[in-house]
């Protein structure tokens, strides 16, 4: 009968005391365990760990759990009254929340939806105390991702996050019914917008958000927002896995193992938990400036333009005209995807599919490929046979697993010499897969450019994969021997990181090839403007009915030149000569400088635009005459101190810290007041002054516009070779145009005039 289980009691030297069923030496099934503290167990116990249901009482009263335990942790469906008067109700997991749960606060805000590791993670809804509520998406407990914040004074953001601040496009509904269509950048309207008063006609919200639910104010009751999130990292109330009892071997290791989980649980826990509670959320400031007076009928709206958060331009139109514009752009951005000459194969649910096999392929090939000792690179690793190559079906096989794609063929192309390019660049193989292969998913880009190529983004925006012709493969894996010795060589390199070439073959035997590229434009900065620009001049230019905040500007587009320090041009200079010249041994051409601007906006700038009366109401572009003059703000130059900036690797990252010849020829930071401190690299966190000669009639005085700028920048669609196509299209095109203005000339020549270009018009000495 001893083995089936007896109730005993036993009492411990230390004064703990178990009363209830024992089988062997182990507690067994039901029973009760006191701790010399007060702390009070009752319930279910398999062999020596508490696991079942149960009830704990710490020895103040005032916090308890009740619910579902395994192995001595908090580990099921269970309720959490703490003694702050914080309740949870929900799942858990190895002691933290996880899952879906309910969490009220001591302050009487409410948190419900999905929880990770002890925060809020996933869609959640959270209703403040004072009637703020906010319902959407969460990462690591703060507001991130899509997501909806109504105020309680008739407010309303919906729109994208990021750690908690508004970050992407959005629509703020002000309670009086005017509308603000734009985006922002860590909280602040950034870039482009439309402002349309009360009374006024404004596009269905719609168009922009396609919610699942919402009510009547458009709120969206699926979706993620937040205006200021909480600014306290939502701390784990269980912020350590330790077993309730402990993973004892004997009966009597109870005493020996007691444990005060009220000062566990109370200091780490619930006192810091609340901290998510901001019951003091206010409409800024800033919003109410943006709200001119307008009559109830209004047809005027507002063309805006911010530079963090700063109103540098306004244009005042018909209501009629901006939704033309409107329209018009919609249109072009059809017409844009409908140039891709991929879209017949890959439109709809195809293109899921195919960013679904580009994870699963990346993500065996990485796995496969890791475990293998490292060693330096052979020539048989650049041969045709090195290669990876495995069919993936629908349910899966002894070396696949099952998915929920259609069935395909995979190729890795050169895995080793790929590998080793990651190695070099510092690349960790774990993070690697996560940023591709993570749950987030990649998203859709569309192509800048006339290729009609597809372009992902992987979720953190480390990395671009772009789809490759035959021929841009054959150069590439042609190219590849020497890209990976020059690449060892020059750590400062310009060229485009290349990181993996695959190929995925579908039902029919439809072949598509992908490579995956850093993206050079990674950077917690917004990049305001974008330039492609190879040195040529010949239909060099945009539309200007075709301009908008993301489009990639040409040649004749740039209207300024970028003075920098001479000791960071004349890095810049000969890195971009020593980069044309292997191209130039390559037989490459028609390779680009991408380029990308990020503007400061001055704190003068407002006191500037209010002693010239008021804004300048007219249509202005990128490229106009009609943009408000900027004073420049000085960027800081500061010693650099690997301490103090982030100088972890990653895919655009480019070798040294540089030297600055105004810092005493020393490694230097760059300092953003009240932003970041960067540490500065070639194409990455470089300060520059882009100035714009203004045209002045009837007068001798020069005036130029200033913007204090930081660049990035890399050279990019470097696999065109000049081959017998090209020269035809060279021979043709000199026959109709300048011969030295066309963008197809010979490789010498491409890079002696792609060097030149850039040391006088982009980058010219300062006088």
């Amino acid at each position: 009968m001893e083995d089936c289980g007896r109730l005993d009691e036993k009492i411990f030297p230390n004064g703990d005391v178990y009363i209830g069923k024992i089988k062997g030496t182990l507690p067994h099934e039901k029973g009760k365990y006191t701790w010399s503290d007060g702390t009070v167990y009752e319930g279910d116990w398999e062999g020596d760990k508490i696991t079942g249901k149960g009830l704990i009482v710490w020895s103040s009263g005032a916090q308890q759990y009740e619910g579902e335990f395994s192995g001595g942790y908090l580990h099921g469906y269970g309720t959490l009254r703490t003694s702050s008067g914080c309740i949870y109700r929900g799942s858990w997991r190895m002691n933290a929340q996880h899952g879906i749960g309910r969490k009220e606060y001591s302050n009487s805000d409410i948190y419900e939806g999905l929880w990770k590791e002890g925060v809020p993670e996933g869609s959640g809804r959270y209703t403040w105390n004072n009637g703020n509520v906010y319902i959407g998406n969460w990462k690591s407990g703060k507001i991130d991702g899509r997501g909806v914040m109504k105020w309680a004074n008739g407010d309303t953001f919906d729109g994208f996050w990021l750690n908690g601040l508004m970050h992407g496009s959005g629509v703020y509904r002000f309670g009086d019914g005017s509308v603000y269509i734009g985006t922002w950048n860590k909280g602040l309207k950034d870039g482009k917008g439309i402002f349309y008063p009360t009374g006024s006609k404004h596009p269905s919200l719609k168009k922009f958000h396609s919610p699942l639910n919402s009510d009547d104010n458009g709120f969206l009751l699926n979706t993620e927002e937040k205006h200021v999130a909480p600014k306290s990292r939502v701390k784990r109330s269980l912020s350590e896995n330790i077993p309730v009892i402990g993973r004892f071997k004997s009966f009597r290791q109870i005493s020996n193992r007691t444990l005060s989980l009220d000062t566990n649980w109370s200091t780490r826990g619930p006192a810091q938990d609340c901290l998510c509670n901001d019951s003091s959320l206010t409409l800024p400031h800033a919003f109410d400036e943006d709200q001119p007076e307008a009559s109830e009928k209004s047809t005027l709206v507002y063309e805006r333009e911010y530079i963090q958060g700063v109103l540098i331009m306004e244009r005042i139109s018909e209501c009629s005209e901006a939704s033309q514009k409107n329209k018009q752009h919609n249109k072009f951005s059809v017409k844009q995807v409908k140039k891709s000459s991929c879209v017949d194969i890959f439109g709809g649910q195809r293109s899921y599919y195919l960013k679904l096999n580009l994870q699963l392929g990346i993500r065996y090939t990485v796995g496969k490929i890791t475990p293998v000792p490292a060693r330096e690179v052979r020539s048989s690793d650049f041969g045709d046979r090195a290669r990876i190559r495995m069919y993936f079906p629908r349910n899966g096989s002894k070396l696949t697993p099952p998915h929920c794609s259609i069935n395909f063929y995979w190729k890795d192309y050169r895995p080793m010499v790929f590998r080793n390019l990651r190695e070099m660049f510092k690349l960790d193989a774990a993070e690697y897969m996560m940023s591709i292969c993570g749950d987030s998913g990649l998203r859709d880009l569309s192509s800048p450019g006339k290729s009609g190529s597809i372009f992902y983004l992987s979720k953190d925006d480390r990395f671009v994969i772009k789809t490759l012709t035959k021929s841009e493969l054959k150069v590439l894996l042609n190219m590849l021997p020497k890209y990976y010795r020059y690449v060892g060589d020059h750590e400062n390199t310009l060229i485009t990181k290349f990181f993996g070439l695959h190929r995925i073959t579908l039902r029919g035997g439809q072949k598509v090839r992908f490579v995956v590229m850093g993206n050079m434009f990674c950077t917690e900065l917004h990049i305001h403007r974008r330039y492609d620009l190879k040195g040529s001049s010949q239909g060099r230019y945009t539309d200007n009915d075709k301009i908008d905040g993301n489009t990639t500007l040409k040649d004749l587009d740039l209207k300024y030149e970028f003075h920098m320090d001479k000791k960071l041009r004349e890095s810049l200079l000969k890195q971009i000569s020593l980069d044309c010249k292997f191209l130039e041994s390559q037989q490459i051409i028609d390779y680009s400088l991408l380029l990308g601007l990020h503007f400061r906006a001055p704190e003068n700038l407002k006191a500037l635009a209010a002693h010239h009366g008021s804004m300048q109401h007219q249509e202005t572009s990128p490229s106009g005459d009609g943009e408000l003059l900027i004073l420049p703000k000085g960027l800081v130059l500061v010693a650099h101190e690997p301490s103090v900036v982030n100088t972890a690797p990653g895919p655009h990252i480019r070798g040294n810290t540089l030297r600055a010849y105004s810092m005493g020829d020393n490694e230097v930071d760059l300092l953003l007041p009240g932003t970041a401190r960067l540490r500065v690299q070639l194409g990455v966190n470089m300060p520059a002054q882009a100035t714009r000669k203004l045209q002045e009639e009837a007068t001798e005085l020069e005036l130029f516009e200033v913007y204090d700028v930081v660049l990035y920048m890399g050279i990019i669609d470097v696999l065109q070779e000049y081959n017998v196509r090209k020269k035809i299209e060279h021979a043709y095109k000199s026959l109709q145009f300048d011969p030295l203005t066309i963008s197809v000339v010979e490789p010498k020549m491409y890079a002696e005039r792609f060097i030149k270009f850039s040391e006088n018009k982009v980058f010219p000495n300062t006088p």
